[in-house]
């Protein structure tokens, strides 16, 4: 295996971690996966059954869009491969994409339609302008594949989809990006979420503020770059093992 496919699973191995580290997993439940094409017809996914806690770089699976593992060892949920698969195939930028039902987000998918909104109230929150899809129709857990291609047509090319109910996907070009999407979304979710118990007016962020935090792509992967580099060295501390 190249020493690039090796750290791409390092890293995948070590965002389900961090994950875990930063309370938003949800026990064995829900994946995060990387495209290992181009095409996104084989992707890197987590064995069901494992805690996020312990995966390591060599247990994650290599599984193509039916479901079928190709290397490795474990049991691809189905879920996973009816959400993962059509998003891979689908989405633009859908190189990496991660699932989650995190506290704070999965919060406001709960709340009536129209009301479950990504408020532009906090700086944090500014980062994702005009990047969050919403998708308003719950309809059970995800065993179709037409229920992923729903999804995916649901999402676009947005960064983010909220799952009515459910929680939330994010999609980006790296593992890095996507985690500090993900990461800094639940952030978002949880001051607003705060904001919203006092039961006081929300103070929004003026439309002539909000789209200079649209684009900078460069400088948004450098500092994700940095950002997860800085969240594996705390792995390396508090819980080795996961690049092995």
């Amino acid at each position: 295996m190249a020493q690039t496919d090796w750290q791409i699973r390092v890293d995948l191995a070590a965002a389900m971690r961090l994950a875990a580290y930063h309370e938003l997993h949800e026990g064995i439940d829900n994946h995060f996966t990387y495209a290992l094409d181009e095409a996104g017809e084989r992707f890197l996914l987590n064995p069901f059954g494992l805690h996020w806690s312990e995966v390591k770089a060599s247990d994650l699976m290599e599984v193509d869009s039916e479901g079928r593992v190709l290397a490795g060892e474990g049991e691809a949920e189905e879920s996973a491969i009816c959400i993962h698969g059509p998003l891979h195939r689908r989405h633009p930028k859908g190189r990496c994409v991660l699932h989650t039902h995190m506290p704070y987000a999965t919060s406001l998918s709960a709340l009536a339609e129209g009301h479950g909104r990504l408020e532009p109230i906090t700086q944090t929150s500014l980062f994702f302008h005009d990047d969050v899809a919403y998708d308003e129709a719950y309809a059970g857990v995800a065993d179709r594949p037409e229920e992923g291609e729903r999804m995916a047509a649901a999402m676009g090319g947005k960064r983010v989809l909220f799952l009515a109910n459910h929680g939330v996907v994010v999609a980006g070009e790296s593992i890095a990006r996507a985690f500090a999407d993900l990461y800094f979304l639940e952030r978002a979710c949880q001051a607003q979420v705060l904001a919203m118990s006092t039961g006081r007016p929300l103070r929004p962020i003026g439309d002539n503020i909000r789209p200079a935090f649209v684009g900078h792509d460069e400088e948004r992967e450098r500092r994700a770059q940095l950002h997860f580099a800085a969240l594996k060295r705390i792995l390396d501390r508090d819980n080795p093992g996961y690049d092995a």
